[in-house]
């Protein structure tokens, strides 16, 4: 007699119903398991958009499963169209997703080390299979995030949706907003470059310009009476120091990886506990002044989930992958990387990132304190306090004629700012610099290290006389000189363009622009040398 009798219940299957039935029933229970209560048939169905059975199988896993149940488990027919939510919340939570998976790859290959964080984004680039693919789409992400999430407050302004019951639900999306852009912002300096630790900087220099309380005398001590205590405090506890150091890399980086995606996805959660629980808002012209029917949908004007809502954000989920990768294959996009981080050479028109333009525009108009804190702090205690101050019960278009208004009207202060923030406006620099600067820029490789080592015949050129070049690279070079000192005859009078190449080393150049006017009474020279196997020419 037998010790023991295993029993495997897939085997018994088996030999009652058979190998393939056994193995189509083990599989269906095991995606039912999986799906919280839907089997192959039901996500047949909900592909095709059949009509739920009844009892509807489709509204269990918003009880049971993980995912499902933030999201509501009807919505109204009304905003099922792409209008008026066009998805921007659900595409907000995508790029939030899309840009966890690419940042995790990229960790796996970068220390936050002053010493060695520009090689790593070099080796990234290079020699990590698909690493520059990760790290395009890692920046084009960011990038979206920011426009997607703007755009979806934007939306949520103009809608009203920010009236009664939700002023809370709009405060968590101002919270998000600040995130997305603390997220964006940290990263930028990362990759160690001159890009990133100048754009960095010019956000630092904001905040060190916090303003600090009169003395407070407090048990017979004063407390805040240097004028910059606050705002020393908070330049080095960004910077790590009164220089971006390690240590200020090193805080960057755990508040991009860490810190501020710990916020985010906290307030995420809220912000989507809060819609299930207030509803989808209806289109202000469908819903009467003061009323929210939004949870309160009919039998016949229901619009469930799955499959319709489900179906509809997957296909968006694909096209915006799609557009994605696109972007960074064949559009043309992809991230850039200047040289080395150096904090004794400062580029010529440093910018901050488009999405802090316009407040670079604002330090423009005077006043640091006034303009880079005070004001940015105003416009944030707007945003929050909105739905408390502005109590109008109606949502429709036509009774919010002030408020749309003011809104457009802040809609093009901040554009009219953000191009006050490019350096084509209010940016006064020396003429004959921006000549050379065209030809040897700081932040990127530009026209001569474009040009071929063996290109550059060694005598001494005039810009005017390109034609006359010997080699077709040093023609292109000189011509793009010429036009550039052509520009500048306005301001320089008598301006003149003179290159001079020389063999320095064996297989080093070095080249001399030179720039004169008023016949030769003013002379800028800039020097740069350029080794055969160091330039980036074809």
């Amino acid at each position: 007699m037998a010790l023991f009798q295993l029993h495997i219940p897939i085997l018994d299957d088996i030999k009652k119903k058979g190998l393939k039935p056994a193995l189509l029933a083990a599989v269906d229970d095991s995606i039912v398991r999986f799906t919280a209560g839907l089997g192959i048939n039901d996500i047949r169905g909900v592909l095709r958009g059949d009509p739920a059975p009844k009892p509807n199988p489709r509204v269990k896993p918003h009880a049971d499963g993980f995912w499902f149940h933030m999201r509501p488990t009807y919505y109204n027919n009304l905003v099922q169209p792409l209008y008026p939510t066009f998805r921007l919340g659900w595409l907000s939570v995508y790029f939030m997703v899309f840009e966890t998976i690419t940042g995790v790859i990229l960790m796996l290959f970068y220390t936050p080390s002053p010493l060695v964080a520009f090689e790593n984004m070099l080796n990234i680039m290079s020699n990590v299979p698909l690493g520059l693919f990760m790290r395009d789409l890692h920046k084009i992400g960011a990038e979206g995030m920011v426009g997607v999430v703007c755009l979806h407050m934007l939306r949520t302004f103009i809608t009203g949706n920010y009236k009664k019951p939700r002023q809370f639900t709009w405060f968590t999306g101002v919270i998000l907003l600040l995130v997305t852009v603390a997220l964006s912002f940290s990263g930028y300096l990362l990759p160690w470059d001159q890009l990133s630790l100048w754009a960095v900087t010019i956000g630092a220099s904001m905040a060190e310009a916090t303003p600090t309380p009169p003395p407070l005398d407090i048990l017979g001590q004063q407390w805040f009476g240097d004028p910059q205590f606050i705002g020393t405090m908070v330049n080095n506890l960004l910077r790590g120091g009164q220089q971006f150091n390690a240590n200020g890399l090193l805080r960057w980086y755990l508040g991009h990886v860490l810190l501020v995606p710990l916020v985010g996805f906290i307030f995420i959660g809220v912000h989507y506990y809060k819609v299930v629980l207030h509803g989808h808002s209806l289109p202000p012209e469908s819903e009467k002044a003061g009323e929210d029917t939004a949870k309160r949908v009919p039998l016949d004007q229901r619009t469930y989930f799955m499959p319709d809502i489900l179906t509809d954000e997957l296909f968006l989920v694909a096209l915006t992958t799609f557009v994605l990768v696109f972007g960074v294959t064949f559009g043309g996009y992809h991230a850039p990387l200047e040289p080395h981080a150096d904090p004794l050479i400062t580029p010529l028109h440093t910018t901050a990132p488009w999405y802090f333009l316009w407040l670079q525009g604002m330090l423009k108009l005077g006043d640091k304190v006034l303009w880079g804190v005070v004001a940015p702090g105003i416009i944030v205690g707007a945003l929050v306090g909105l739905p408390y101050v502005e109590v109008g019960p109606s949502r429709r278009y036509a009774d919010r004629r002030i408020g749309l208004s003011v809104g457009m009207i802040v809609v093009i202060a901040i554009s009219v700012l953000t191009f006050m923030g490019t350096p084509w406006y209010a940016v006064s620099s020396s003429v004959d610099q921006e000549i050379v600067a065209t030809l040897l820029p700081q932040t990127h490789p530009g026209p001569l290290r474009g040009t071929h080592y063996d290109q550059l015949t060694s005598g001494q050129y005039n810009a005017k006389d390109w034609g006359s070049a010997p080699t077709a690279g040093l023609k292109k070079l000189l011509k793009i000189y010429n036009d550039e000192v052509e520009h500048g005859k306005a301001k320089l009078p008598g301006v003149e363009g003179i290159m001079i190449i020389e063999d320095w080393q064996t297989g080093l150049k070095k080249i001399t622009f030179r720039v004169v006017w008023n016949g030769g009474a003013n002379t800028f020279s800039q020097d740069a040398y350029l080794h055969q196997d160091s330039n980036y020419g074809e």
